[in-house]
């Protein structure tokens, strides 16, 4: 289940904005567009891809992933056949809605609805695993792109893409994924019912204060891990009641200017370095020491997520992002690019594992994609956002720098912001209300 959830992630590929940027010069040349038109286009259609999401997440909740997730990744095949085919605006427009709601929005949802279903006291080391399959992703696809293009042309890339989705998930999908453990026969984590293992984790020793202690283990767990809400169906929250809760929106914070800040600077990598000098290879190529580290950080914050409250690690990310930004715009040389890409894969990895589990964490089980389905839908709207402050930038002052600035003041509030959001408790009422009590 989890190498099918990684492969869900490194699938995400074509929708992401580290792999449309290797397409990004090769098509404004052949079609004919100006930058900031190309980057609306793309504004417009992720703004559209990100409402449906909340959708995908029902859907998920509803059928499960093992319906879901070979009816997406078909779906994306066909999309990158579609961009492929593009000759003007319009055809752009619906081929980024297309790639941006199924590769980076749907994909990427189930394969963290998979690890949220099968991993309870280690979700947030294996959300740290499944999350190796997007660095990975980072580091092997925009290479490969562009290689293929510059080879054989960025059309028949797209074809390329399309074809590797549908062989690596449908039919594994279809044959291997299972929704959940308990219809098997197991619970989360691999255990069996009479396992004596099901009763403990590593955290279970920790002493959180809090009035959780003499509950049962599970919630026990939850509680030391940054919510009293995980693995309990009957303490799960709905969308509504998540949306009510403050730390909702602050964690929403963090995760939106990851998206759009992200965005902008992957979709403009190639042309904001080269205002330093650093070569169109140079700027791929340090894709791939942003992957190793967030490699690293993706592991680690995994690890941490089951130990330490989501929100000062979601803090940690924001620090990082902030001296990123700082590294590029006083950017020394070319070489210092290298630098610039470690802080940046150091911050992303923790997003990709912390920044997609500390929705189960906070809110439950019960209606995880839906909650997820918000949250991305939030994220892929800021990401729709991202390119546009870039492009508008450099189209009216000849210089991304305006930008850089005001990407470096939304991290810090962002940051400051996340510090406050402690765990929700579920009124007492709405418990006893759901459990068939008076």
């Amino acid at each position: 289940m989890l190498a099918l959830a990684a492969a869900a992630t490194f699938m995400s590929a074509p929708g992401q904005s580290f792999s449309v940027a290797a397409f990004v010069d090769p098509m404004l040349d052949d079609l004919g567009l100006h930058r900031t038109n190309y980057s609306v286009a793309y504004m417009i259609a992720t703004l559209i891809g990100g409402c449906l999401l909340p959708f995908v997440g029902r859907l998920v909740d509803r059928f499960g992933a093992r319906v879901v997730l070979p009816i997406v990744a078909t779906s994306l095949g066909l999309a990158c056949t579609w961009m492929s085919n593009v000759t003007g605006a319009v055809g752009l427009y619906v081929g980024f809605t297309m790639i941006r709601c199924l590769g980076q929005g749907s994909l990427t949802l189930i394969a963290n609805w998979i690890v949220g279903e099968w991993f309870h006291t280690y979700r947030g080391r294996a959300a740290g695993i499944c999350a190796v399959g997007g660095t990975a992703s980072v580091l092997i696809i925009p290479q490969l792109n562009n290689f293929l293009i510059e080879s054989y042309g960025w059309r028949d890339t797209w074809l390329v893409l399309g074809g590797t989705v549908i062989v690596m998930l449908v039919l594994p999908a279809a044959l291997l994924l299972r929704d959940r453990p308990e219809p098997l026969g197991l619970l989360p984590d691999g255990l069996f019912p009479d396992d004596d293992d099901n009763r403990s984790s590593p955290a279970d020793d920790s002493n959180d204060g809090s009035e959780n202690s003499g509950v049962e283990p599970e919630k026990r767990t939850a509680a030391a891990s940054g919510s009293p809400t995980v693995g309990t169906d009957d303490e799960s929250f709905t969308v509504r009641e998540a949306l009510r809760c403050s730390a909702f929106w602050k964690i929403a914070g963090v995760v939106a200017t990851v998206s759009l800040v992200g965005t902008g600077l992957m979709f403009h990598q190639v042309s904001i370095v080269a205002e330093h000098g650093v070569s169109r290879s140079l700027a791929l190529g340090s894709l791939g020491v942003q992957a190793a580290a967030a490699t690293v950080s993706t592991l680690i914050a995994g690890y941490l997520i089951d130990r330490v409250q989501a929100r000062y690690v979601l803090a940690c990310s924001m620090v990082l992002e902030i001296f990123a930004i700082l590294l590029l715009i006083f950017l020394p040389s070319a070489g210092w690019i290298t630098v610039y890409s470690a802080l940046l894969g150091l911050h992303g990895g923790i997003i990709r594992s912390a920044g997609c589990i500390v929705w189960i964490n906070y809110f439950g089980r019960r209606h995880q994609g839906a909650i997820q389905g918000m949250s991305m839908s939030i994220m892929v709207l800021a990401a729709a956002l991202g390119p546009v402050p870039p492009a508008l930038a450099h189209d009216l002052v000849g210089s991304y720098e305006p930008a850089l600035w005001l990407f470096l003041v939304l991290p810090a509030l962002a940051g400051i912001a996340v510090l406050s959001a402690a765990p929700p408790t579920k009124p007492a009422a709405h418990l006893r209300e759901e459990n068939g009590y008076n």
